[in-house]
């Protein structure tokens, strides 16, 4: 009998139960909830990606209007090799190179195009100073600014075209800017998705665009807003 009493004093009331119920409430909501963003995330980067992959210019570009100036972004030599040839076409008065290797000089770069070995000599400059795209859109700024050019042609690869314009524009507002994307022998051969190397290069880029996207839209139109505040409040 007092055993049986023990432990019935030891087992838990229904008052217990239910105050056990109300906090586990709250946790599972919370489980729910970040599951449903995660899935809402995930949809959202699928969905994205779509659109990202099939906004992407496969076919050959038609040659872009005469611009002041024309920057080439390293990274193939398909890139420099076409910039060169819309330069000696006459589409710009002078070109950029940037990003080139530090042990890379502009000999090296004209036995890509031997045809076009004077206009090294006039026409051509070599940026040296960028280590990424961020870094190419600050040498394009210099460089832009430098010749005061209001029109520029920007010439790279087409899955990178998208960054590298968020980039230069942002580095260079009020600068006209017109793409011209380079479009490898790799990917005339067939469909995305069936070459698993270029599908992996695409799906980076993407992410890297989307970061891009959230910094220059977001987190540097916060800290302009805050810096013109600042300014206003140090004037009022």
């Amino acid at each position: 009998m007092d055993n049986d009493r023990l432990a019935t004093d030891r087992s838990p009331t229904t008052r217990e139960f239910r105050a056990r119920g109300r906090h586990r409430r709250p946790m599972r909501l919370i489980a729910n909830l970040a599951g449903t963003a995660l899935a809402l995330a995930g949809l959202a980067f699928c969905v994205g990606f779509l659109f990202f992959a099939a906004a992407i210019e496969r076919n050959e570009p038609l040659p872009p209007r005469k611009a002041q100036g024309m920057v080439v972004l390293t990274g193939g030599a398909e890139r420099i090799a076409d910039a060169i040839d819309l330069l000696a076409a006459g589409r710009a008065d002078r070109l950029l190179i940037t990003g080139v290797n530090q042990a890379t000089t502009g000999a090296a770069i004209a036995r890509l195009t031997p045809r076009f070995r004077p206009l090294f000599t006039c026409c051509i400059d070599l940026g040296y100073e960028a280590l990424d795209t961020v870094g190419n859109a600050a040498e394009t700024r210099q460089w832009v600014r430098m010749h005061g050019m209001r029109s520029v042609i920007v010439v790279t690869s087409n899955y990178h075209m998208p960054r590298a314009l968020i980039e230069i524009g942002n580095a260079l507002p009020g600068v006209e800017l017109v793409p011209y994307p380079v479009i490898s022998d790799r990917q005339r051969s067939g469909p995305l998705w069936a070459d698993t190397t270029l599908l992996r290069i695409v799906v980076v880029e993407y992410l890297k665009y989307v970061a891009a996207l959230a910094r220059t839209r977001l987190f540097e139109q916060s800290a302009d807003d805050a810096s013109v505040a600042l300014a206003a409040a140090r004037h009022s």
